[in-house]
Formats: structure tokens, C-alpha cells, sequence
């Protein structure tokens, strides 16, 4: 049975009850976040141009460039001829959808903790 700790190293953020976090806290922890978004999304920008590559037969370039364009939501570039390459192109379209909804939650998330957490302060 796994139990769950209250203790402040657990969370990724201070709880409710301790007091808001300092500003020099705040700026690491949203510094954090953005290196994470970065890292995410090299991952998945190299997920797509290797995908591109073998796939559809791509070039190097011309596939960075149209993983490049789909990952920031532009729309692709370059016209895929072969079935697999479709089939990935589809799903590498909603895939990235889903990694940018998600890097806006990673790098908004200190901000907006700590909104309500101040939110949650003044009620007291």
C-alpha cells in the first residue's frame, strides 16, 4: 500500500498551509519549467523528423523543416506521397496538438500556483 506524505519534499510546490515562496523560488521554478518545455520539445521535434525521414522518404532537412512547421501548429510543408508517411503525418499532426496544450501547462503551472496560492492567503 503506498501512503502519501504531507511532507514539503514531496510536493513539487509549497502547500496551501506554508507561506508563498520567494521570488528568487519562483523565477527557478519557472526556469525549470521552460528548460522542461525545451526538452520536451526537441524530443518530440526529433520523434518527427526521424518519423518524416523514414516514413515518407524526406530528406534531413526538408524533414526538420516540416516537423518543425507541424510541431508550432503551421501546418506542413511538404507534400507526402507515400501511405506511411500519411499515416504518420496524421498522427504526428494530433500528437503535436497534445505537446503544445501540454508545454502551455508546464510552463504556465508556477505562475498560476502561484496566483491561487496567493489568492488562497488573503483569505486568512
Amino acid at each position: 500500500m503506498v501512503t502519501l506524505s504531507t511532507d514539503e519534499s514531496f510536493f513539487m510546490y509549497e502547500h496551501r498551509k506554508q507561506p508563498l515562496a520567494s521570488r528568487t523560488t519562483f523565477y527557478q521554478r519557472v526556469l525549470k519549467n521552460i528548460i522542461t518545455a525545451m526538452l520536451i520539445m526537441l524530443l518530440c521535434l526529433l520523434i518527427g523528423v526521424v518519423g518524416y525521414h523514414y516514413t515518407a522518404g524526406i530528406p534531413w532537412l526538408d524533414a526538420i523543416h516540416n516537423a518543425s512547421m507541424i510541431l508550432s501548429g503551421m501546418g506542413p510543408v511538404v507534400e507526402i506521397k507515400t501511405v506511411a508517411g500519411k499515416w504518420f503525418s496524421s498522427a504526428y499532426a494530433l500528437f503535436s496538438g497534445i505537446v503544445f496544450i501540454t508545454n502551455v501547462g508546464v510552463i504556465l503551472a508556477p505562475a498560476i500556483h502561484r496566483i491561487f496560492h496567493r489568492l488562497h492567503l488573503e483569505d486568512k
